[in-house]
This record gives C-alpha cells, structure tokens and sequence, in this order.
C-alpha cells in the first residue's frame, strides 16, 4: 500500500488533574510567579461569572452564559493575544476579552439587553459578541487576510464550541487560512456539550482538531483546564502566524460546569455523576495546588483576593445597574443611515407610546 499522506495530532498536558507536573514546563513557562497574575484572574472572572448568575436570578440581568470551568482556557486565550491583534469572540469568553481591556459593565450591559455594551473598552478593531454560531470564524478569517494582504504582523483569533466546529462557518474560515497561509487562530473550546448534543453526537471525528488538517492547518489538541498547556498552544500558533507559516486549529479540552445558560436546565441530559467527575478535572483546583506548593499561594491570600474581587466587581455591577435606560427611539435611530418612511412612522408610534409626545 502506498500512503498519501498521514497525519498526527499532538496532545498538550503540562499540570494533571492533582496539581503536580506531568511533563516538563515549556522554557517559557518555567517560573511559577509568571502564573500568579493569570491564576488570580481566573479567580476574578469565576466571581464575576457567581455575582452574573445572581443579577439574572433575581431579575436584573437577561438571559446568560456562564463561563464556569472555562476559566482557565479563556485567560489563557487573552493573555497570548498582543494588543494589535484581532479577537472575534462568541458569548462566554470574558476571561479573554477582560485581558483585553472589557470591562464586566459592558458584558452586564449586553446581557441586560442593551446594545451599547456592544460597545465595550478595550480595542475598537475587536468584534462584538456572536450568538449565531461560527459565524465569527468568517469575520476572524476576513480579517487574517486583511494582515496578510497589508503584510501586518498580527493576527486573527476567533473561539467557538464543540457544536460550532460542525458549522460550514468554520471549515470555509479555515480553508481560506488554509489557501491563503493567513495567520488565523481557531480556538474550539470543547467542553463536551452542543447545549443537550453531547460530542460523542456530533461528528465522527477522532478529535475535533483534526478538522483543520484537510485546509492545511497546524493543529492541536490541550487540556484546557491546564493553563499552561492552554499558554504554550497558544504560543506556538501566534509566532507561527505572526511569522507566515500560516494558521491553526486548537482543540481545548474543558467542561462546562453551569447550565449552558440561565435559559437552560442541564439536569435534563447530563449525568449527575458526570458532573461531580468534571469538578475534579476543573482548572481552579490544579493550578491552586501547583502554586501553593510553590509557596506563592495560600488559603488567607485567596480569601483576601475573592474578597477583594467582590468589591471590584460589585462596582462594575452598579455602574451597570446605575446606567440610564436608552429611549425607546434608540433602536430605529441607529439602524439606517437613512431612514426608511415606514421605519419612521414606526419609530413614531413607538414614543406615542411612551405618551411623551
């Protein structure tokens, strides 16, 4: 038999499940206190996502999605990325988008329904949040070639779930990076469930990293709840796209430990015990263990530190709650430059009924 061609995936694990090492550091991971900064906004962003599902609860906040078990695979993501980058998230990376200057306000601001936290901090060349699925890959590829074409040494990086690597918005991103070496980043945070679709439901693919190697992609498969490994993946994908060798495919391996959304009722299609097995997988847990061993952590500093988080955030909660509503003129005077007659007569009867005029 003669091959074509053959193929292998590469599996990145660095801390195990109990916080010891399992293989050796990369170079530039190697001293512990760089991990310190990125543990603690893991800890930020877990309050924040706590205090989030409390706001929708009680009435103050719409429908969610929460980021509980991600954390480590979201920070990472962030961290990896340069200012000058482009990152096209979907609707759950705020450990990546708050390294990248968005503030928990504006992500409160659009799930309370209001478009103008759309219009987050942080880098204005960012796309907004994506609920349709994997249509981000599309934008983050558009963009890939744009700094190729212009010879910009940036690069495109667009996450989406296990389910939306199913999606012809993934694999046209990736054939494109693929044609034309554009240095795009397709992170697949794959956390074992498309909503009530498990993975196993999904595709036939072995891994879903796999997926990139028909469009000529680098790819990887990581344990995203191991920061590091999640840090390194990272690493090599941007200096590869930075220097012209193209795009890459990463899988990240995680859980969602919440419902998918508030909306939503896990219960009805995971086990119980699959979830209670996943808590000792989550990335909280490993990274803790590995750093109090180091001696740089302990449990007084982390109850200082949450505490101090609570504050923090409680005061982006009440800038948000604090925020004027926008008038009800608001959603038709931003959807055309110029503006239809029927839209206008709609937009009229809209504030008649207010009785405001």
């Amino acid at each position: 038999m003669t091959l074509a061609a053959s193929f292998e995936i590469e599996y990145l694990q660095y801390l195990g499940p109990d916080g010891q090492p399992v293989a050796e550091f990369p170079d530039a991971f190697r001293d512990a206190a760089q991990l310190l900064p990125l543990f603690k906004q893991m800890l930020y962003v877990r309050t924040f996502d706590t205090k989030a599902i409390a706001l929708q609860r009680t009435g103050k906040l719409g429908t969610y999605a929460a980021c509980l078990g991600h954390e480590a695979t979201h920070v990472g993501i962030g961290a990896s990325m340069r200012p000058e980058d482009v990152f096209a998230p979907s609707y759950r990376e705020y450990g990546a988008q708050f390294m990248r200057g968005v503030r928990p306000r504006d992500v409160l601001m659009y799930w309370g329904g209001d478009e103008r936290g759309n219009d987050f901090a942080g880098p204005k060349h960012d796309y907004p949040w994506c609920v349709p699925i994997s249509t981000q890959c599309l934008m983050a590829s558009g963009a890939a070639l744009a700094f190729k074409l212009r010879n910009e040494p940036r690069v495109a990086v667009a996450c989406c779930g296990d389910g939306g690597s199913s999606k012809t918005d993934f694999y046209a991103g990736l054939n494109a990076s693929g044609a034309f070496t554009s240095p795009l980043v397709l992170c697949v945070i794959n956390n074992g469930w498309a909503i009530s679709v498990p993975r196993g439901a999904q595709t036939g693919a072995k891994t879903l990293a796999q997926k990139g190697l028909a469009g000529g992609l680098y790819c990887l498969q990581v344990d995203g709840n191991d920061l590091i490994a999640v840090l390194e993946a990272m690493r090599r994908a941007t200096e590869r796209a930075r220097s012209g060798q193209g795009g890459s495919v990463i899988e990240f391996m995680t859980y969602r430990l919440h419902d998918h959304t508030t909306a939503d009722d896990a219960r009805r299609y995971r086990g119980e015990q699959e979830v209670k097995d996943a808590w000792t997988r989550e990335p909280h847990l490993r990274l803790r263990k590995y750093l109090t061993d180091q001696k740089l952590w302990d449990e007084e500093q982390e109850k200082a530190w949450i505490e101090e988080c609570g504050k923090l955030i409680d005061v982006e909660i009440n800038a948000y709650l604090e925020c004027p509503v926008q008038p009800v003129e608001a959603m038709f005077d931003y959807l055309y430059g110029d503006m239809p007659e029927d839209v206008r007569a709609q937009r009229e009867y809209a504030i008649s009924l207010e009785n405001r005029r």
